[in-house]
């Protein structure tokens, strides 16, 4: 009985240890990239640090409620869950109430707290598809079994394309897709859905002209150093003045203007030139021990809702934190993605830290249940005695 109280301790502490790890470096960072420009723009270095410190706070209160309040909660509520999540998203098209950024209307301010809606929906429609998923397993065979969930998916990807934000969109169709295959998907149906999806990319990107020219400036950015290849230009310029060990920590040049959204989508690129090669390596061990972490909670876990629920949680964090590695590095086409609990972006490390209580309240309640099995067979053992 010890044991297993202590083994569920333990994998609790060390969830909790890497995610304070990841973003109490991410606050770190976060000031590092941009006190200049906050002082710059804002007048005040801390400026950006402040609003990371608000959002980790938040979401140390997010992740502790969660990981107490049974998560069974979320699968009666998920279709409000994700009513509550659309709404938001349609909200940044509300005069006064929607925020824009250059040219992005992605952003709600309330109270004078700005909120990124389309953070809120990834993890609102991993709820719902959860939800429906587990309790329709035999249904999604079928084509009509599967129209909520892609009537669900497909109305976020849509408002989140309008803000415009293709990046997040493409986020939110991969964790869909995750979603249903882990469901039970049919291959036939899996093939019937990926095939028009990645015909619709190269479709979106001829559509648009400023994501022709990014896609442009990716196969070459050094034809337009001062346009469109500039941002990638500078990011591989960070990465590469930074080498094995970093230029030391707070001493990254780029982040003296040069690099645009230092701070945010392309701090991957700073924390590269203040501790190098080797710690971004560290970096990503850390990111990969968390998500180890959560994949073998989600294959313990005591139902079908709780496994798709922290696999949908572990899946979202991997693949953002794919591609934005995969942006910063020049490996894809350039495009806004936060690096999970490290970016600056107070609604995205909230809600991240959120998702993770979810996951421990799994861990807890799956534990739980083996403690109790246990302290029964032991006393029917007694018993015998």
């Amino acid at each position: 009985m010890f044991t297993i109280k202590s083994k569920c301790n333990r994998d609790i502490f060390k969830i909790i240890f890497l995610v304070l790890a990841l973003t109490i470096f991410g606050c770190i960072m976060v000031y590092s990239a941009s006190f200049y420009s906050a002082q710059y723009h804002y007048g005040n270095q801390y400026f950006f640090l402040f609003k990371q410190i608000f959002g980790v706070v938040l979401g140390i209160v997010a992740m502790i409620f969660f990981s107490f309040v049974d998560y069974h909660i979320l699968k009666k509520y998920k279709l409000w869950i994700l009513i509550i999540a659309i709404v938001l998203l349609v909200l940044v098209f509300v005069p006064g109430l929607g925020m824009e950024s250059y040219g992005a209307k992605r952003w709600i301010s309330i109270l004078g707290i700005s909120i990124q809606p389309s953070e809120i929906a990834k993890f609102a429609l991993i709820i719902f598809i959860a939800g429906y998923m587990s309790d329709n397993h035999d249904k999604v065979k079928t084509f009509k079994g599967l129209l909520p969930v892609l009537i669900a998916g497909g109305s976020i990807c849509v408002l989140t394309m309008l803000e415009p934000s293709m990046s997040v969109t493409m986020c939110i169709a991969f964790v869909t897709l995750f979603m249903l295959i882990i469901g039970g998907m049919s291959k036939k149906h899996t093939l019937m859905f990926s095939i028009p999806a990645g015909a619709v990319v190269p479709l979106l990107v001829v559509l648009e002209p400023y994501r022709l020219k990014r896609l442009m400036a990716f196969i070459d950015p050094w034809a337009s150093p001062q346009g469109e290849g500039f941002q990638l230009i500078q990011s591989l310029y960070g990465l590469g003045s930074g080498g094995l060990f970093g230029v030391g920590l707070f001493n990254s040049r780029q982040k003296y203007l040069f690099l645009p959204f230092a701070e945010s989508d392309f701090i991957l690129s700073i924390i590269g030139e203040e501790i190098g090669f080797f710690g971004l390596c560290m970096l990503m061990f850390v990111f990969v021990a968390l998500i180890y972490n959560l994949i073998k909670i989600a294959l313990n876990a005591k139902d079908r809702f709780g496994a798709m629920l922290v696999s949908g949680v572990a899946f979202i964090i991997g693949v953002q934190t794919l591609l934005n590695i995969a942006v910063v590095t020049g490996s894809i086409p350039p495009t806004g993605l936060p690096l999970p609990f490290i970016s600056s972006g107070g609604t995205s490390v909230t809600v991240f830290m959120a998702g993770v209580g979810i996951c421990l309240n799994v861990l807890r309640q799956s534990q739980g249940q083996d403690y109790k099995k246990v302290k029964i067979v032991n006393k029917k053992i007694k018993q015998k005695i």
